[in-house]
């Protein structure tokens, strides 16, 4: 063949190839821009105040559950509990900020381990990139995992082994559980609305479980010396109204997207969701819209602007198809809202770790408890009508209207839905 005539194969490739980059290339340029404008605007800027609820205590079945949504109050109770230990604390976390915040739970755990308790901490390597590694440095009698920032190792073709630790998780002893979906540093203490659970009864040995499974799981290193075993009793008792799901991506187990769409399949009144980030896949948003038009008052509450630009950018790419089948949608002002909860019924609940989005649903390791019980739905819709009170719905003629330039912005960014 000459070559004249493999010159149009030649140039059709090139076409393809050029395509190809643009069509990959474009949506990170617009979205690495819009984070580095947005990071420059909010420079200098603080949260406004926002309403909270008190906490106040639940009973379900043999324990209780209390429920924070304002981080001063959650952090006194878990460094009072850190203080009152006697035996073990296991904390776990994602981000662990190395400021007054940090520093007050990192004394907290050594002084425990001072006198005598067994201290184990995780947290995530990514996730705390920016801080101090001074910080990070612990006396030997705290052990210590470090999820680390690349965790495949020599198998970098294992999907599996990709996935962020984004738990948070706080055990005393046997007597008391923390989770949900604060971090640990001085913003989230009075600037995030978020929301966490502090759980004591039988319930406490499932995250007992969850936290001993995750360190077996990943107490192996090659280049350094393994963390030994954390060993637990078998509890005789469990709460079969309180329930842990666990995402272990390395196991390839995601139980929680399937708890989501399972309670709204079965909702016949109503399901209202708080979300951080919400960029769900197609089969949850079908969930989500057949639930509003068979009749169930569906309402989201999502930030008005979360700390990710472009995770909201994507997320607006849902809006017409819910407003279309009648979801209400409530954007939250004045502060990041952080937490990750939905009631069902008013008797179906969660709280947890887990977003509705890709990289939680179907990629990182999460934690979420699943309440059944009337008293703690209950509880849960009060902490939605007060936030809902703080928040801007939006209706469908004012998305409708919005101004050309945003659309474009939505439609360019979308290729980046599968990666978020």
């Amino acid at each position: 063949m000459s070559r004249r005539e493999e010159d149009p194969l030649t140039g059709l490739r090139r076409i393809l190839r050029r395509t190809l980059v643009t069509l990959v290339g474009v949506p990170f340029v617009v979205a690495i821009a819009m984070s580095l404008i947005d990071s420059y605007r909010r420079r200098g800027k603080r949260p406004k105040a926002f309403p909270t609820t008190a906490p106040r205590a639940v009973t379900v079945g043999d324990g209780e559950i209390t429920t924070y949504t304002y981080g001063g109050d959650l952090f006194e109770d878990m460094l009072a509990a850190i203080e009152g230990a006697q035996r073990q604390v296991l904390f776990e976390t994602y981000i662990w900020k190395g400021d007054a915040m940090g520093e007050r739970f990192k004394r907290a755990l050594i002084a425990a381990a001072d006198r005598g308790v067994e201290v184990y901490c995780i947290y995530d390597a990514f996730a705390n990139l920016v801080v101090n590694p001074a910080f990070q440095r612990f006396p030997a009698n705290v052990k210590v995992l470090r999820y680390p920032v690349y965790p495949a190792g020599w198998r970098f073709f294992d999907l599996r082994r990709y996935g962020r630790d984004h738990r948070k998780i706080l055990v005393i002893d046997d007597r008391v559980g923390f989770v949900g979906g604060y971090n640990v540093g001085t913003p989230y203490e009075t600037e995030w609305r978020d929301t966490h659970v502090r759980i004591t009864g039988p319930a406490v040995w499932d995250l007992k479980r969850a936290f001993a499974d995750f360190w077996n799981l990943n107490r192996r290193r090659r280049l350094r010396g393994s963390e030994r075993p954390l060993l637990l009793e078998t509890a005789s008792d469990w709460e079969p109204r309180v329930r842990v799901q666990r995402n272990v991506p390395r196991l390839w187990m995601f139980p929680i997207r399937a708890m989501y769409i399972e309670a709204i399949n079965r909702a016949s009144r109503n399901v209202w969701m708080t979300q951080a980030y919400f960029l769900p896949d197609q089969d949850f948003v079908d969930a989500v819209k057949d639930a509003a038009r068979r009749g169930v008052d569906v309402r989201l509450v999502l930030p008005l602007k979360s700390n990710h630009i472009v995770a909201d950018w994507i997320s607006r790419g849902y809006f017409s198809q819910l407003l279309d089948a009648g979801v209400r949608i409530l954007r939250y002002r004045d502060a990041m809202v952080h937490a990750k909860t939905a009631t069902v019924d008013g008797t179906w609940s969660t709280v947890g770790t887990a977003n509705i989005d890709r990289l939680s649903l179907q990629g990182n390791f999460e934690i979420n408890v699943e309440i059944i019980d009337e008293d703690f739905a209950a509880e849960l819709e009060a902490i939605f009508e007060t936030d809902q009170a703080h928040c801007l719905e939006l209706t469908s003629g004012e998305w409708e209207a919005r101004d050309l330039h945003r659309k474009f912005t939505e439609l360019v960014l979308a290729p980046l839905r599968p990666l978020l």
